[in-house]
């Protein structure tokens, strides 16, 4: 199907931003989508939801150029968020992806998440794989830098198969660590467009930041994402905890069931959260396998391997 817009008594520029950036940022959000701009004309070809969806969309971005000065990307984002900067209900849509699905809580314990992020500034997650915890958190974190109610997300994992020494590997900081943050990147990946994505990474809006090197710094007006927790000893999460400044919230999820230390008991996941538990401020919420959202045997495996532990 075919469709052309038709800009009446508005410049072009004014909505397509300079060198079609704003325009190539609204695209974005239709991948299946091939736009054409010619002057004054958009010629939309693709599926005819999609086009329709796209019409909406492209509306309310006229609409809000008619009540500011200039456009940028953030009204591109604020738009295909909501617009909203208030508290969403548990089941609201968080963000919505870059194929224009929307990202919302699909179980019960995902909706006590969402909860507990908006009454806490600390929130343990924790439970088996599979069950959605640190991709909801990241879906938080976003939808935080969307409505600048943030400045950066920073994302941390102990690289616990190089022992926290990444020097051996080849290239820069990031090169290093990417291995051990690759999920992560998956689920930004799946929330931010990639050109987009980028150009966060490159003016640190988006940080990586390896447990390791995390000692000595104050990080505020952040949401902070400690992932895999569970290969963390106490001293690592005390370490880690307070660098917390005063406008950041952070989010530690791990897997109890998962730890890659040497020895397992130096884990200090548990004991930590069960030092802190009382202190206002803190949540901890704690997933099951009931909570596991991908393919079904993924429930079947960790069932099978948790009865394996407990015989053991």
């Amino acid at each position: 199907m075919k469709k052309t817009i038709t800009l009446e008594a508005i410049d072009p520029i004014e909505i397509y931003g300079v060198g079609n950036k704003i325009l190539t940022e609204f695209c974005s959000y239709f991948p299946h989508l091939k736009v054409v701009a010619r002057g004054n004309e958009l010629i939309l070809e693709g599926r005819e939801s999609d086009i329709a969806e796209f019409n909406i969309r492209f509306a309310e971005l006229i609409d809000r150029r008619h009540h500011k000065m200039n456009l940028t990307a953030y009204d591109v984002e604020d738009i295909f968020a909501g617009g909203e900067t208030s508290r969403p209900t548990a089941d609201a849509v968080i963000v919505h992806g870059t194929d224009g699905k929307p990202i919302r809580a699909r179980n019960k314990t995902q909706q006590d998440l969402i909860q507990a992020y908006f009454e806490n500034d600390l929130i343990f997650a924790i439970g088996p794989a599979g069950t959605g915890k640190t991709y909801m958190a990241i879906a938080l974190a976003v939808r935080a830098l969307k409505n600048r109610e943030i400045k950066r997300i920073i994302l941390t994992r102990p690289a616990v198969e190089a022992g926290e020494r990444l020097g051996f590997l080849p290239g820069d900081l990031k090169d290093k660590l990417d291995p051990y943050l690759q999920p992560l990147y998956d689920a930004l990946s799946d929330m931010i467009p990639s050109r987009r994505l980028q150009e966060f990474m490159a003016d640190g809006t988006i940080q990586i930041a390896p447990l390791a090197y995390m000692r000595g710094r104050t990080l505020d007006k952040a949401c902070v994402i400690l992932d895999e927790a569970q290969n963390t000893n106490l001293g690592q999460l005390k370490m880690f905890l307070t660098r917390m400044g005063a406008s950041a919230k952070f989010i530690v999820t791990g897997d109890a069931t998962q730890i890659d230390l040497p020895r397992r008991e130096d884990s200090g996941l548990l004991r930590g959260i069960q030092l802190l538990e009382g202190i206002k401020g803190i949540a901890t919420i704690r997933f099951t396998n009931q909570d596991i959202v991908r393919h079904p045997l993924v429930t079947k495996i960790v069932k099978a391997f948790d009865k394996k532990d407990d015989s053991e």
